[in-house]
C-alpha cells in the first residue's frame, strides 16, 4: 500500500461580511480586552467582577449589597457570592445597618485597600498597553460613544 498525501487547499474563510457590524467589532475587541484583563488580574487572585466590586466599594464605603448590584448591573443573588468571597478573603467587611437589620454596609478592610491599589495600578497598565494605539482624544471619544449606546439601551438619555 502506497501512502499518498493529498494536497487539497481549503478555501480561505473570511469574516469580511461581518466587519461592517458594530456589534461584531465590539465583540472581537472585547475578546482581546477580556483575555488581557483576566491575565492581568489573575496573579492578584481577582476576577473582573471582584475587581469591579472592590473598586465601587472603595469609592462608596458603606453602600449596601443592593446598591453594589445596581452599580455593577448584576443580579443581587449573583452578587452575594462575590461579597461572600471578598469577605472570606478579608478584603471587605459587611456590617448590618442599625436602621435596617436586613441590610449590610460594605467597606474595604486595610487588606482590601492595599489589594485594590495594586490591582488598580495593574489595570491602568493593562489599559495603557492595550489602548496605546489610541490618542487621548480617541480614547475619550470612544468612551463617550460607548456610554451613549449604553444609555440608549437602558432608557437613560
Amino acid at each position: 500500500m502506497v501512502d499518498r498525501e493529498e494536497t487539497t487547499t481549503a478555501p480561505k474563510v473570511t469574516d469580511a461580511a461581518l466587519r461592517p457590524f458594530l456589534g461584531f467589532n465590539l465583540r472581537r475587541a472585547w475578546n482581546v480586552i477580556h483575555a488581557d484583563l483576566v491575565a492581568t488580574l489573575e496573579p492578584l487572585g481577582l476576577r473582573m467582577i471582584t475587581f469591579s466590586a472592590l473598586t465601587v466599594i472603595g469609592e462608596n464605603p458603606g453602600l449596601s449589597q443592593a446598591q453594589l448590584a445596581t452599580a455593577l448591573s448584576v443580579e443581587r443573588p449573583n452578587l452575594v457570592a462575590v461579597t461572600d468571597e471578598l469577605s472570606t478573603r478579608g478584603l471587605v467587611t459587611r456590617e448590618r445597618l442599625a436602621s435596617d437589620r436586613r441590610t449590610y454596609a460594605l467597606k474595604l478592610t486595610a487588606a482590601g485597600e492595599r489589594l485594590l491599589a495594586r490591582a488598580t495600578e495593574a489595570v491602568r497598565g493593562h489599559e495603557a498597553a492595550l489602548y496605546e494605539p489610541l490618542s487621548d482624544g480617541e480614547r475619550q471619544s470612544l468612551i463617550a460613544m460607548l456610554q451613549k449606546i449604553e444609555s440608549k439601551g437602558t432608557g437613560r438619555s
